[in-house]
């Protein structure tokens, strides 16, 4: 079924069925969440930062790991990506995402599969989407150091909810053991752990500061080429040295 054959009713009528929806889409005229609690949601953030991204993806494959209803995927659809494979674990999200996809025309893959199951593609991305998950995972660096060893093969655009101070502390590349001030820093590395609940979701696991993220990206083998919004990351893939040099190295590329 083509979107040219699918009336705006029958869209309507699905959109109703597939919700409730996260992603505010426009599918048809018909917009998906209109009364998304974080307004125009994700079209809104994605203006902040999109000029970031390629212009144009001809012939370069794009995976977006945990891509709900399919909001970015589509995105690098429309700039040409001439492979795009979106990945979520919940089969609402992927049931929205491949009727956004049949909407608009669009040709993706959406296929359910855990952050932690990525190894399984057997295949590396020119451009990896890691948007919204990173605090939902019990296991957040596992998550970014198989993202490097199995998918990335070149950019990552990344996103985090994080809480805590903007300020980014100068880390020094060691510590005396009865040296502790620099744990009290509000610019210190620091990843909250949520026991029970946060903003009513059971799924939020971590929530970094600015300094957490920065860290944990250089550690996991990616350098930041941009950081256009404030929980938005562009970064590179780097090769990654042995523990006991790859934190300085990736500090100083970020430089």
């Amino acid at each position: 079924m083509t979107r040219g054959l699918i009336s705006k009713d029958e869209i309507r009528r699905r959109v109703q069925d597939l919700g409730p929806w996260f992603h505010n889409l426009d599918l048809g005229g018909v917009p998906t969440a209109p009364s998304h609690f974080l307004g125009d949601y994700p079209t809104a953030k994605w203006r902040r930062f999109s000029d970031v991204v390629p212009e144009r993806l001809d012939g370069k494959s794009v995976l977006d790991i945990g891509c709900n209803a399919g909001f970015y995927a589509m995105e690098m659809k429309r700039r040409g990506a001439e492979r795009v494979l979106g990945l979520d674990t919940d089969e609402g999200y992927l049931a929205q995402a491949r009727f956004a996809a049949e909407v608009n025309g669009l040709r993706i893959e959406f296929r359910r599969m855990s952050t932690y199951d990525i190894g399984q593609l057997g295949e590396r991305f020119d451009l990896v989407i890691f948007m919204g998950v990173f605090y939902h995972l019990r296991h957040p660096l596992l998550a970014l150091d198989l993202i490097h060893e199995h998918v990335a093969r070149d950019l990552l655009l990344f996103q985090s909810m994080q809480r805590g101070g903007a300020h980014v502390d100068t880390v020094e590349k060691n510590y005396d053991f009865w040296s502790t001030d620099q744990f009290d820093s509000a610019g210190y590395p620091k990843l909250h752990f949520i026991e029970n609940e946060y903003a009513q979701d059971p799924t939020n696991w971590w929530v970094p500061n600015r300094a957490c993220v920065e860290a944990m990206l250089r550690s996991a083998g990616f350098s930041i080429a941009a950081h256009p919004e404030d929980e938005v990351y562009l970064c590179q893939r780097s090769e990654r040295l042995e523990s006991d040099g790859s934190a300085q190295l990736f500090r100083e590329a970020d430089r």
